[in-house]
């Protein structure tokens, strides 16, 4: 394990990483939302799950910093009385959940398909790819919104709370595999006519290993990328559906859903319900954003100055 460990120490991405500023920023500051919003039952100060630990008395109190703001509740509550500060740990947790799940979702679909597609050409190719076409013509949001729509109207708001978070990662999961299939299905189309594959195929190696042995480890690159932007996309297509009441829940919040219990106060003065839930999720897309950037620029080898 430490011959793999040092090796990657010695790689060009960590070399590349330790002499960006802007990389090394923005991977602390998703490294410490990450970090708390999973240590959440350990570290927020209250438990916005647990009913006997919500006063609706205490509803809308301003930030600790603010007039009539309590010490104890120092990014003020929300209109149910619940602590800003522990219900954004919780609901950064269940927005990170389902951006990682929906994205790997993605990328086992996609990459699956986009191998098919590149190393067998002819018909299976066209007709993979007119598929990715169509999925393509339709936006995630539109998708996700009927699909939604639909469950909660046939099986009711009770059993779509139950199952929401699996329903955002299918939904979201399953509208967004063409970008993964597209890339992988280019890498594959000039990866497979490469001395290595016909030296596979004369040993006497299956195509499906041929594939996901020694064809699929040269498109990590591209995929790396694709993953980080389609991460910050998964997030940002939640807290949309959440923001228009088809995502989580009021009593299992995400960025979202608190962006959305707290817009209807925003003009009212009680502007912190909506705002730091806001400022959250802006500042989470935005450094995973800079990363995607960053690995794009890194891993291409004709923008190399040294």
């Amino acid at each position: 394990m430490s011959k793999y460990w040092q090796a990657f120490q010695a790689s060009h991405l960590v070399y590349r990483f330790q002499r960006d500023r802007v990389a090394m920023v923005s991977f602390a500051v998703l490294l410490i939302i990450v970090a708390l919003s999973f240590s959440a039952p350990l570290i927020a100060p209250y438990d916005p799950y647990d009913p006997m630990q919500i006063d609706i008395m205490n509803a809308e109190m301003a930030p600790a910093w603010s007039p009539g703001g309590e010490a104890q509740f120092w990014l003020g509550t929300d209109a149910q009385g619940r602590d800003i500060f522990s219900t954004i740990l919780y609901g950064a947790r269940i927005s990170l959940t389902i951006g990682f799940c929906a994205v790997l979702l993605q990328c086992v679909l996609g990459v699956t398909i986009g191998l098919v597609a590149g190393y067998f050409g002819g018909r299976i190719d066209s007709f993979l790819m007119r598929v990715a076409d169509i999925q393509l013509s339709f936006s995630t949001l539109m998708v996700a919104i009927v699909v939604l729509a639909v469950f909660q109207s046939a099986f009711g708001t009770e059993l779509y709370s139950d199952l929401a978070l699996f329903m955002l990662v299918l939904v979201i999961g399953i509208a967004e595999w063409p970008q993964y299939a597209r890339t992988v299905r280019a890498s594959v189309l000039s990866e497979k006519k490469k001395e290595y594959v016909d030296a596979a195929r004369v040993i006497g190696l299956g195509s499906g290993r041929t594939m996901f042995r020694h064809i699929l480890p040269n498109t990590f690159s591209p995929m790396l990328v694709i993953s980080t932007v389609q991460v910050a996309n998964a997030i940002m297509s939640e807290a949309a559906l959440s923001f228009l009441g088809l995502g989580m829940p009021v009593n299992r919040p995400s960025l979202g859903s608190l962006i959305n219990s707290g817009f209807e106060y925003l003009l009212s003065g009680a502007w912190w319900i909506t705002a730091f839930p806001a400022l959250v999720l802006v500042m989470l897309v935005f450094v995973i954003n800079l990363l995607g950037d960053w690995l794009r620029d890194v891993l291409n080898p004709k923008l190399y100055k040294d």
